[in-house]
Protein backbone atom coordinates (compact mmCIF):
# COMPACT_ATOMS: atom_id res chain seq x y z
CA UNK A 1 0.00 0.00 0.00
CA UNK A 2 1.33 3.27 -0.86
CA UNK A 3 1.37 6.38 1.68
CA UNK A 4 2.13 9.20 -0.97
CA UNK A 5 -0.79 11.70 -2.47
CA UNK A 6 -1.88 10.97 -5.58
CA UNK A 7 -5.05 11.87 -7.62
CA UNK A 8 -7.93 9.39 -8.68
CA UNK A 9 -10.93 9.34 -10.66
CA UNK A 10 -13.91 7.59 -9.40
CA UNK A 11 -17.56 7.34 -10.82
CA UNK A 12 -20.10 7.91 -7.40
CA UNK A 13 -23.76 8.18 -7.58
CA UNK A 14 -25.37 10.08 -4.72
CA UNK A 15 -28.71 11.50 -3.99
CA UNK A 16 -29.15 14.91 -4.47
CA UNK A 17 -32.51 16.95 -3.80
CA UNK A 18 -32.79 20.66 -6.02
CA UNK A 19 -33.76 23.26 -4.41
CA UNK A 20 -36.85 23.67 -6.13
CA UNK A 21 -37.52 20.00 -4.88
CA UNK A 22 -36.86 21.23 -1.22
CA UNK A 23 -39.34 24.09 -1.67
CA UNK A 24 -41.84 21.81 -2.82
CA UNK A 25 -41.41 19.60 0.42
CA UNK A 26 -41.51 22.51 2.77
CA UNK A 27 -44.72 24.04 1.25
CA UNK A 28 -46.35 20.62 1.68
CA UNK A 29 -45.82 20.22 5.79
CA UNK A 30 -46.42 23.92 5.93
CA UNK A 31 -49.86 25.01 7.71
CA UNK A 32 -51.83 27.87 5.93
CA UNK A 33 -50.49 30.85 8.21
CA UNK A 34 -46.82 29.41 7.45
CA UNK A 35 -47.65 29.39 3.98
CA UNK A 36 -49.16 32.55 3.67
CA UNK A 37 -46.06 34.29 5.39
CA UNK A 38 -43.95 32.57 3.01
CA UNK A 39 -45.85 33.73 -0.20
CA UNK A 40 -45.92 37.22 1.19
CA UNK A 41 -41.98 36.95 1.41
CA UNK A 42 -41.72 35.57 -2.36
CA UNK A 43 -44.12 38.42 -3.04
CA UNK A 44 -41.89 40.93 -1.93
CA UNK A 45 -38.38 39.55 -3.37
CA UNK A 46 -39.90 38.15 -6.57
CA UNK A 47 -40.86 40.93 -9.04
CA UNK A 48 -42.28 38.60 -11.31
CA UNK A 49 -44.44 37.35 -8.80
CA UNK A 50 -48.19 39.05 -7.91
CA UNK A 51 -50.83 38.61 -6.09
CA UNK A 52 -53.45 37.71 -7.72
CA UNK A 53 -56.55 40.01 -7.66
CA UNK A 54 -58.95 38.02 -9.27
CA UNK A 55 -59.26 40.11 -12.40
CA UNK A 56 -56.87 37.33 -14.48
CA UNK A 57 -58.62 35.55 -17.14
CA UNK A 58 -59.28 31.89 -16.49
CA UNK A 59 -57.12 29.44 -18.82
CA UNK A 60 -56.18 25.77 -18.54
CA UNK A 61 -52.75 24.35 -17.49
CA UNK A 62 -50.90 22.71 -20.21
CA UNK A 63 -50.50 18.65 -20.17
CA UNK A 64 -46.97 17.58 -20.25
CA UNK A 65 -47.51 16.91 -23.41
CA UNK A 66 -47.90 20.25 -24.53
CA UNK A 67 -45.16 21.99 -26.03
CA UNK A 68 -45.56 24.62 -23.44
CA UNK A 69 -46.84 27.84 -25.59
CA UNK A 70 -50.75 26.27 -25.71
CA UNK A 71 -51.06 28.09 -23.01
CA UNK A 72 -49.62 31.28 -24.31
CA UNK A 73 -51.65 31.52 -27.34
CA UNK A 74 -55.00 30.91 -25.64
CA UNK A 75 -55.31 34.31 -24.47
CA UNK A 76 -54.04 38.19 -25.42
CA UNK A 77 -53.48 38.99 -21.83
CA UNK A 78 -50.64 40.17 -20.36
CA UNK A 79 -51.03 38.54 -17.08
CA UNK A 80 -52.46 35.27 -17.50
CA UNK A 81 -53.33 32.41 -14.81
CA UNK A 82 -54.34 29.47 -14.43
CA UNK A 83 -57.73 29.73 -12.04
CA UNK A 84 -57.01 25.87 -10.10
CA UNK A 85 -60.75 25.20 -8.62
CA UNK A 86 -59.23 24.02 -5.39
CA UNK A 87 -62.54 24.30 -4.11
CA UNK A 88 -63.58 21.18 -6.21
CA UNK A 89 -64.95 18.66 -3.97
CA UNK A 90 -64.54 14.79 -4.38
CA UNK A 91 -67.32 12.19 -3.37
CA UNK A 92 -66.20 9.15 -1.97
CA UNK A 93 -67.90 6.22 -4.67
CA UNK A 94 -65.37 8.51 -7.12
CA UNK A 95 -62.28 8.61 -5.67
CA UNK A 96 -60.45 6.73 -8.08
CA UNK A 97 -60.80 9.63 -10.34
CA UNK A 98 -58.99 12.28 -7.80
CA UNK A 99 -55.70 11.69 -10.18
CA UNK A 100 -55.20 15.24 -12.05
CA UNK A 101 -53.19 15.40 -15.46
CA UNK A 102 -49.70 17.24 -13.36
CA UNK A 103 -46.47 16.15 -12.61
CA UNK A 104 -46.83 14.71 -9.19
CA UNK A 105 -43.82 15.09 -6.98
CA UNK A 106 -44.75 13.40 -4.48
CA UNK A 107 -45.26 9.77 -5.42
CA UNK A 108 -42.76 6.89 -4.88
CA UNK A 109 -40.17 7.66 -7.21
CA UNK A 110 -40.44 11.20 -6.91
CA UNK A 111 -37.11 13.39 -5.54
CA UNK A 112 -39.31 14.97 -3.54
CA UNK A 113 -39.85 11.64 -1.31
CA UNK A 114 -36.66 9.42 -1.86
CA UNK A 115 -33.99 12.19 -2.48
CA UNK A 116 -33.46 11.56 -6.13
CA UNK A 117 -33.70 10.07 -9.75
CA UNK A 118 -32.81 10.26 -13.35
CA UNK A 119 -36.56 11.27 -14.63
CA UNK A 120 -36.73 13.85 -12.40
CA UNK A 121 -34.20 15.89 -13.31
CA UNK A 122 -32.25 17.45 -16.67
CA UNK A 123 -28.69 17.05 -17.26
CA UNK A 124 -27.81 20.01 -15.36
CA UNK A 125 -29.90 18.98 -11.74
CA UNK A 126 -33.19 21.04 -12.80
CA UNK A 127 -36.20 20.18 -12.44
CA UNK A 128 -37.81 19.00 -16.21
CA UNK A 129 -40.02 21.93 -16.26
CA UNK A 130 -41.05 23.29 -19.87
CA UNK A 131 -39.75 26.60 -19.71
CA UNK A 132 -42.76 28.67 -20.63
CA UNK A 133 -45.23 25.81 -19.44
CA UNK A 134 -46.18 27.74 -16.33
CA UNK A 135 -45.46 31.41 -17.35
CA UNK A 136 -49.18 31.51 -17.28
CA UNK A 137 -50.02 30.08 -14.35
CA UNK A 138 -51.52 30.77 -11.22
CA UNK A 139 -52.83 29.71 -8.55
CA UNK A 140 -55.99 30.76 -6.85
CA UNK A 141 -59.04 29.90 -4.80
CA UNK A 142 -62.41 31.16 -4.71
CA UNK A 143 -62.98 34.70 -5.02
CA UNK A 144 -65.29 36.72 -2.63
CA UNK A 145 -65.27 40.06 -0.91
CA UNK A 146 -67.87 42.41 1.30
CA UNK A 147 -68.34 45.54 1.74
CA UNK A 148 -69.87 47.61 4.25
CA UNK A 149 -73.07 49.60 4.16
CA UNK A 150 -71.78 53.23 4.47
CA UNK A 151 -67.92 52.97 2.90
CA UNK A 152 -65.08 51.30 4.46
CA UNK A 153 -66.59 52.17 7.69
CA UNK A 154 -64.23 51.69 11.48
CA UNK A 155 -61.43 49.42 11.59
CA UNK A 156 -62.39 46.17 14.18
CA UNK A 157 -58.82 47.46 16.45
CA UNK A 158 -60.45 50.65 16.88
CA UNK A 159 -63.48 49.46 18.73
CA UNK A 160 -61.64 47.41 21.37
CA UNK A 161 -61.29 48.73 24.25
CA UNK A 162 -57.53 49.56 25.98
CA UNK A 163 -56.61 47.39 28.96
CA UNK A 164 -53.69 47.49 31.17
CA UNK A 165 -51.14 45.48 31.07
CA UNK A 166 -49.91 43.95 34.31
CA UNK A 167 -46.84 45.99 34.56
CA UNK A 168 -48.61 49.28 34.26
CA UNK A 169 -51.17 48.26 36.32
CA UNK A 170 -48.52 47.55 39.22
CA UNK A 171 -46.67 50.56 38.22
CA UNK A 172 -49.15 52.68 38.70
CA UNK A 173 -49.61 51.61 42.84
CA UNK A 174 -45.92 52.53 43.16
CA UNK A 175 -46.91 56.04 44.07
CA UNK A 176 -48.94 55.44 46.34
CA UNK A 177 -47.02 52.47 48.06
CA UNK A 178 -43.88 53.61 47.64
CA UNK A 179 -41.92 57.07 48.38
CA UNK A 180 -38.74 56.81 48.06
CA UNK A 181 -37.65 57.00 44.26
CA UNK A 182 -34.64 54.11 45.34
CA UNK A 183 -37.10 52.10 46.46
CA UNK A 184 -39.28 52.42 43.36
CA UNK A 185 -36.25 51.44 40.98
CA UNK A 186 -35.82 48.97 42.86
CA UNK A 187 -39.82 48.08 42.93
CA UNK A 188 -39.68 47.93 38.82
CA UNK A 189 -36.64 45.59 39.03
CA UNK A 190 -38.82 43.08 40.99
CA UNK A 191 -41.69 43.72 38.55
CA UNK A 192 -40.27 42.93 35.45
CA UNK A 193 -39.41 39.19 36.57
CA UNK A 194 -42.55 38.30 37.25
CA UNK A 195 -43.72 35.04 35.04
CA UNK A 196 -46.81 35.01 33.45
CA UNK A 197 -48.93 33.40 36.47
CA UNK A 198 -47.69 36.53 38.79
CA UNK A 199 -45.17 34.63 40.76
CA UNK A 200 -41.79 35.49 41.17
CA UNK A 201 -39.03 32.82 41.01
CA UNK A 202 -35.92 34.87 41.40
CA UNK A 203 -33.22 34.85 44.31
CA UNK A 204 -33.77 38.07 46.77
CA UNK A 205 -29.82 38.27 47.29
CA UNK A 206 -28.82 38.08 43.34
CA UNK A 207 -31.01 40.87 43.19
CA UNK A 208 -29.65 42.89 46.08
CA UNK A 209 -26.22 42.23 44.59
CA UNK A 210 -26.83 43.51 41.29
CA UNK A 211 -28.14 46.59 42.09
CA UNK A 212 -25.60 47.19 44.51
CA UNK A 213 -28.03 47.32 47.74
CA UNK A 214 -28.52 45.89 51.23
CA UNK A 215 -31.24 42.88 51.38
CA UNK A 216 -32.87 44.41 53.72
CA UNK A 217 -33.44 46.68 51.54
CA UNK A 218 -34.58 44.81 48.54
CA UNK A 219 -36.83 42.40 51.07
CA UNK A 220 -38.93 45.36 52.06
CA UNK A 221 -39.82 46.65 48.84
CA UNK A 222 -40.60 42.96 47.81
CA UNK A 223 -42.82 42.50 50.91
CA UNK A 224 -44.25 45.61 50.58
CA UNK A 225 -45.39 44.66 46.47
CA UNK A 226 -46.55 41.72 47.87
CA UNK A 227 -49.83 44.04 49.32
CA UNK A 228 -50.36 45.35 46.28
CA UNK A 229 -53.77 44.39 43.48
CA UNK A 230 -54.30 41.88 42.77
CA UNK A 231 -53.93 40.08 45.98
CA UNK A 232 -52.26 36.82 45.41
CA UNK A 233 -49.02 38.76 43.50
CA UNK A 234 -45.45 38.87 43.86
CA UNK A 235 -46.20 35.07 45.77
CA UNK A 236 -43.14 32.46 45.69
CA UNK A 237 -45.80 29.83 46.01
CA UNK A 238 -49.11 28.12 45.12
CA UNK A 239 -49.60 28.20 49.44
CA UNK A 240 -48.24 31.79 49.18
CA UNK A 241 -50.36 32.86 46.61
CA UNK A 242 -53.58 31.44 48.50
CA UNK A 243 -52.07 32.75 51.86
CA UNK A 244 -52.21 36.14 50.68
CA UNK A 245 -55.56 36.39 49.11
CA UNK A 246 -57.06 34.88 52.04
CA UNK A 247 -55.29 37.62 54.38
CA UNK A 248 -57.11 39.79 51.96
CA UNK A 249 -60.16 38.61 52.82
CA UNK A 250 -59.30 38.22 56.43
CA UNK A 251 -59.71 34.98 56.40
CA UNK A 252 -56.50 33.65 57.40
CA UNK A 253 -56.73 31.51 60.61
CA UNK A 254 -54.94 28.90 62.21
CA UNK A 255 -56.86 26.30 60.90
CA UNK A 256 -56.98 27.91 57.10
CA UNK A 257 -53.04 28.24 57.61
CA UNK A 258 -52.63 24.39 58.29
CA UNK A 259 -54.69 24.12 55.32
CA UNK A 260 -53.25 26.04 52.82
CA UNK A 261 -49.70 24.57 54.39
CA UNK A 262 -51.07 20.92 53.44
CA UNK A 263 -52.77 21.30 49.95
CA UNK A 264 -51.04 17.95 49.10
CA UNK A 265 -53.09 16.10 51.34
CA UNK A 266 -56.02 17.55 49.25
CA UNK A 267 -54.58 17.02 45.66
CA UNK A 268 -55.26 13.19 47.26
CA UNK A 269 -58.28 13.26 48.51
CA UNK A 270 -57.30 13.05 51.76
CA UNK A 271 -60.27 14.62 53.67
CA UNK A 272 -61.03 12.98 56.62
CA UNK A 273 -56.78 13.03 57.39
CA UNK A 274 -56.75 17.12 56.21
CA UNK A 275 -59.52 17.88 58.89
CA UNK A 276 -57.90 15.96 61.67
CA UNK A 277 -55.03 17.91 61.27
CA UNK A 278 -56.66 21.22 61.09
CA UNK A 279 -58.59 20.08 63.84
CA UNK A 280 -62.20 21.04 62.03
CA UNK A 281 -64.83 18.71 61.19
CA UNK A 282 -65.86 17.54 57.69
CA UNK A 283 -68.41 20.44 57.50
CA UNK A 284 -65.94 22.73 58.04
CA UNK A 285 -63.46 21.04 55.68
CA UNK A 286 -66.42 21.43 53.15
CA UNK A 287 -66.73 25.09 53.30
CA UNK A 288 -62.74 25.58 53.74
CA UNK A 289 -62.48 23.71 50.41
CA UNK A 290 -65.41 25.90 48.82
CA UNK A 291 -63.42 29.20 50.32
CA UNK A 292 -60.11 27.90 49.01
CA UNK A 293 -62.16 27.68 44.84
CA UNK A 294 -62.87 31.00 44.68
CA UNK A 295 -59.26 31.93 45.24
CA UNK A 296 -57.11 32.66 41.83
CA UNK A 297 -53.80 30.41 41.91
CA UNK A 298 -52.81 32.72 39.26
CA UNK A 299 -53.50 36.40 39.47
CA UNK A 300 -51.73 38.04 36.51
CA UNK A 301 -53.97 35.91 34.10
CA UNK A 302 -56.17 38.59 34.62
CA UNK A 303 -54.37 41.15 32.68
CA UNK A 304 -53.42 38.29 29.77
CA UNK A 305 -54.97 39.93 26.80
CA UNK A 306 -53.91 38.07 24.18
CA UNK A 307 -55.66 37.05 21.54
CA UNK A 308 -57.01 33.35 21.16
CA UNK A 309 -56.87 31.93 17.89
CA UNK A 310 -59.06 29.53 17.38
CA UNK A 311 -58.01 26.50 14.66
CA UNK A 312 -59.38 27.48 10.96
CA UNK A 313 -59.89 24.00 8.76
CA UNK A 314 -58.02 23.60 5.87
CA UNK A 315 -61.04 21.01 4.83
CA UNK A 316 -64.26 20.93 4.99
CA UNK A 317 -66.77 17.56 5.19
CA UNK A 318 -70.17 17.24 4.93
CA UNK A 319 -72.25 14.38 4.17
CA UNK A 320 -74.54 14.13 1.26
CA UNK A 321 -78.14 12.91 0.59
CA UNK A 322 -76.36 9.72 -0.75
CA UNK A 323 -74.77 8.94 2.49
CA UNK A 324 -71.75 10.04 0.12
CA UNK A 325 -69.62 12.59 2.11
CA UNK A 326 -68.45 15.81 -0.07
CA UNK A 327 -64.96 16.82 0.78
CA UNK A 328 -63.49 20.20 -0.18
CA UNK A 329 -60.51 22.69 0.55
CA UNK A 330 -60.97 25.99 2.24
CA UNK A 331 -59.68 28.47 -0.19
CA UNK A 332 -60.26 31.47 1.39
CA UNK A 333 -57.18 30.92 3.24
CA UNK A 334 -55.27 29.86 0.43
CA UNK A 335 -52.56 32.56 -0.96
CA UNK A 336 -53.21 33.46 -4.82
CA UNK A 337 -50.28 34.25 -6.69
CA UNK A 338 -49.59 34.41 -10.80
CA UNK A 339 -46.78 35.26 -12.90
CA UNK A 340 -46.56 38.70 -14.14
CA UNK A 341 -45.68 38.22 -18.04
CA UNK A 342 -45.72 41.99 -19.05
CA UNK A 343 -43.56 42.84 -16.29
CA UNK A 344 -40.84 40.20 -17.26
CA UNK A 345 -41.38 40.89 -21.38
CA UNK A 346 -40.59 44.76 -20.41
CA UNK A 347 -37.69 44.35 -17.97
CA UNK A 348 -36.40 41.83 -20.42
CA UNK A 349 -36.32 43.80 -23.39
CA UNK A 350 -33.85 46.22 -21.19
CA UNK A 351 -31.95 43.59 -19.65
CA UNK A 352 -28.44 44.55 -21.38
CA UNK A 353 -25.79 42.76 -19.52
CA UNK A 354 -25.82 38.35 -18.44
CA UNK A 355 -26.07 39.21 -15.21
CA UNK A 356 -29.40 41.00 -15.66
CA UNK A 357 -30.85 38.53 -17.81
CA UNK A 358 -30.21 35.81 -15.93
CA UNK A 359 -31.51 37.54 -12.57
CA UNK A 360 -34.91 37.55 -14.55
CA UNK A 361 -34.69 34.08 -15.41
CA UNK A 362 -33.73 32.79 -12.42
CA UNK A 363 -36.90 34.79 -10.88
CA UNK A 364 -39.14 33.05 -13.99
CA UNK A 365 -38.52 30.36 -13.10
CA UNK A 366 -38.90 30.70 -9.16
CA UNK A 367 -42.29 32.51 -9.62
CA UNK A 368 -43.43 29.23 -11.96
CA UNK A 369 -42.50 26.75 -10.04
CA UNK A 370 -44.17 28.57 -6.59
CA UNK A 371 -47.40 28.43 -8.68
CA UNK A 372 -46.70 25.06 -9.49
CA UNK A 373 -45.84 24.00 -6.15
CA UNK A 374 -48.86 25.92 -5.12
CA UNK A 375 -51.17 23.85 -7.17
CA UNK A 376 -49.63 20.59 -6.68
CA UNK A 377 -50.17 21.51 -2.69
CA UNK A 378 -53.51 21.61 -2.65
CA UNK A 379 -54.04 18.81 -5.04
CA UNK A 380 -52.27 16.34 -2.50
CA UNK A 381 -53.81 17.60 0.39
CA UNK A 382 -57.15 16.77 -1.02
CA UNK A 383 -56.13 13.13 -2.54
CA UNK A 384 -54.85 12.37 1.69
CA UNK A 385 -57.94 13.90 3.01
CA UNK A 386 -60.62 11.98 0.65
CA UNK A 387 -58.68 8.79 1.07
CA UNK A 388 -58.75 9.21 5.06
CA UNK A 389 -62.42 9.81 4.84
CA UNK A 390 -62.97 6.66 2.69
CA UNK A 391 -61.36 4.46 4.98
CA UNK A 392 -62.66 6.13 8.58
CA UNK A 393 -66.49 6.49 6.75
CA UNK A 394 -67.60 3.89 9.55
CA UNK A 395 -66.11 7.05 12.42
CA UNK A 396 -68.13 9.65 10.99
CA UNK A 397 -71.57 7.90 10.56
CA UNK A 398 -71.07 5.69 13.80
CA UNK A 399 -68.91 7.26 16.14
CA UNK A 400 -65.43 6.78 17.69
CA UNK A 401 -66.10 3.41 19.14
CA UNK A 402 -65.53 2.81 15.58
CA UNK A 403 -62.33 4.56 14.76
CA UNK A 404 -60.34 1.94 12.77
CA UNK A 405 -56.40 1.64 13.27
CA UNK A 406 -54.46 3.30 10.50
CA UNK A 407 -51.29 4.01 9.53
CA UNK A 408 -49.26 5.72 6.99
CA UNK A 409 -48.57 2.93 5.09
CA UNK A 410 -52.74 2.10 4.26
CA UNK A 411 -53.33 5.80 2.87
CA UNK A 412 -49.93 5.69 1.12
CA UNK A 413 -50.81 2.70 -0.56
CA UNK A 414 -54.53 3.76 -1.39
CA UNK A 415 -53.30 7.01 -3.34
CA UNK A 416 -49.83 5.79 -4.79
CA UNK A 417 -47.73 8.05 -2.71
CA UNK A 418 -45.10 7.85 -0.08
CA UNK A 419 -45.54 7.62 3.55
CA UNK A 420 -43.57 10.51 4.21
CA UNK A 421 -45.60 12.61 1.59
CA UNK A 422 -48.53 11.44 3.47
CA UNK A 423 -46.82 12.27 7.04
CA UNK A 424 -46.39 16.11 5.50
CA UNK A 425 -49.87 16.63 4.45
CA UNK A 426 -51.07 15.44 7.97
CA UNK A 427 -48.98 17.88 9.98
CA UNK A 428 -51.04 21.23 10.85
CA UNK A 429 -53.48 20.36 9.00
CA UNK A 430 -57.24 20.36 10.46
CA UNK A 431 -60.51 19.09 8.74
CA UNK A 432 -64.04 20.03 9.69
CA UNK A 433 -66.01 17.47 9.70
CA UNK A 434 -69.77 16.61 11.40
CA UNK A 435 -68.23 15.42 14.50
CA UNK A 436 -66.19 18.54 14.85
CA UNK A 437 -62.49 19.44 14.05
CA UNK A 438 -59.59 17.10 14.09
CA UNK A 439 -56.11 17.34 12.49
CA UNK A 440 -55.87 15.36 9.80
CA UNK A 441 -53.09 13.08 12.03
CA UNK A 442 -55.77 12.35 14.67
CA UNK A 443 -57.34 9.38 12.66
CA UNK A 444 -53.69 7.71 12.70
CA UNK A 445 -54.03 5.22 15.66
CA UNK A 446 -52.34 1.77 16.40
CA UNK A 447 -54.34 -1.10 16.67
CA UNK A 448 -55.20 -3.20 19.36
CA UNK A 449 -56.22 -7.45 19.07
CA UNK A 450 -59.71 -8.58 19.44
CA UNK A 451 -60.14 -11.88 21.65
CA UNK A 452 -62.10 -13.71 19.38
CA UNK A 453 -59.53 -13.21 16.43
CA UNK A 454 -61.87 -10.59 14.63
CA UNK A 455 -61.30 -6.87 13.19
CA UNK A 456 -58.51 -5.17 15.45
CA UNK A 457 -59.54 -2.10 17.37
CA UNK A 458 -58.50 1.52 17.11
CA UNK A 459 -56.43 2.93 20.67
CA UNK A 460 -58.40 5.63 20.75
CA UNK A 461 -61.95 3.85 20.11
CA UNK A 462 -60.53 1.70 23.13
CA UNK A 463 -59.79 4.85 25.38
CA UNK A 464 -63.11 6.05 24.98
CA UNK A 465 -64.39 2.32 26.31
CA UNK A 466 -62.19 3.32 29.16
CA UNK A 467 -63.34 6.72 29.81
CA UNK A 468 -67.09 5.48 29.59
CA UNK A 469 -66.49 3.18 32.04
CA UNK A 470 -64.77 4.87 34.44
CA UNK A 471 -67.38 8.24 34.34
CA UNK A 472 -70.32 5.62 34.36
CA UNK A 473 -68.86 3.57 37.66
CA UNK A 474 -70.68 4.30 40.76
CA UNK A 475 -69.56 5.77 43.44
CA UNK A 476 -69.60 2.35 46.02
CA UNK A 477 -67.92 0.13 43.15
CA UNK A 478 -64.76 1.88 42.26
CA UNK A 479 -63.11 -0.33 39.24
CA UNK A 480 -59.36 -1.44 39.29
CA UNK A 481 -57.19 -1.67 36.17
CA UNK A 482 -57.71 -5.54 36.76
CA UNK A 483 -61.63 -5.21 36.57
CA UNK A 484 -61.79 -2.82 33.55
CA UNK A 485 -59.53 -5.42 31.69
CA UNK A 486 -62.06 -8.06 32.48
CA UNK A 487 -64.46 -5.85 31.19
CA UNK A 488 -63.06 -4.90 27.77
CA UNK A 489 -62.57 -9.10 27.48
CA UNK A 490 -65.75 -9.84 28.04
CA UNK A 491 -66.40 -7.56 24.93
CA UNK A 492 -63.76 -8.91 23.19
CA UNK A 493 -60.62 -6.44 23.19
CA UNK A 494 -57.51 -8.01 24.57
CA UNK A 495 -55.96 -5.83 26.38
CA UNK A 496 -53.33 -5.32 29.15
CA UNK A 497 -53.68 -4.15 32.58
CA UNK A 498 -50.58 -2.03 31.98
CA UNK A 499 -52.31 -0.62 29.09
CA UNK A 500 -55.35 0.16 30.45
CA UNK A 501 -53.26 1.98 33.18
CA UNK A 502 -51.07 4.16 30.44
CA UNK A 503 -54.63 5.07 28.67
CA UNK A 504 -56.00 6.27 31.80
CA UNK A 505 -53.10 8.04 32.89
CA UNK A 506 -53.52 9.99 29.09
CA UNK A 507 -57.16 10.82 29.79
CA UNK A 508 -55.92 12.44 32.90
CA UNK A 509 -58.31 9.84 35.12
CA UNK A 510 -56.46 8.71 38.58
CA UNK A 511 -56.47 5.75 39.72
CA UNK A 512 -59.18 3.61 41.88
CA UNK A 513 -57.66 4.72 45.09
CA UNK A 514 -57.29 8.07 44.05
CA UNK A 515 -61.32 8.23 42.19
CA UNK A 516 -62.42 6.62 45.12
CA UNK A 517 -61.42 9.54 47.39
CA UNK A 518 -62.37 11.91 44.79
CA UNK A 519 -66.10 10.49 44.90
CA UNK A 520 -66.83 9.97 48.49
CA UNK A 521 -68.54 12.89 50.02
CA UNK A 522 -66.46 14.69 52.98
CA UNK A 523 -67.62 13.50 56.93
Amino acid sequence: MVLTPRLEQRQLQSLVMTPQLQQAIKLLQMSNLELGEFVENELRDNPILERDEGQNQEIDLPNDGDDGKAAVDKTESDQQGVDYDSSASFEIPTEKGLDAELDNIYTNDSLADIGGGQNSSGADGQPNVPENALSTASFSGSKSGGRGFDGPGVGLEQTVAETPTLRAHLTRQLALGLNDATDRMIALFLIDQLDGAGYYNEDLQAVADQLGCSLGQVEGVFYNLQQFDPPGIFARSLSECLALQLIDRDRYDPAMEIFVENLDMLANRNLSGLAEICGVDGDDIAQMIIEIKELNPKPAMAFDHEVIRTVTPDIFMRALPDQSWHIELNTENLPKVLVNNQYQAAVNKVAQSKEDKRYIQDQLQSASWLVKSLHQRATTILKVATELVRQQDTFFKRGIRYLKPLVLRDIADAIEMHESTVSRVTTNKYMATPRGIFELKYFFTSSINATNGGDTLSAEAVKYQIKELIDGEDAKKILSDDKIVGILKTAGVDIARRTVAKYREALGLGSSVTRRREKAEPT
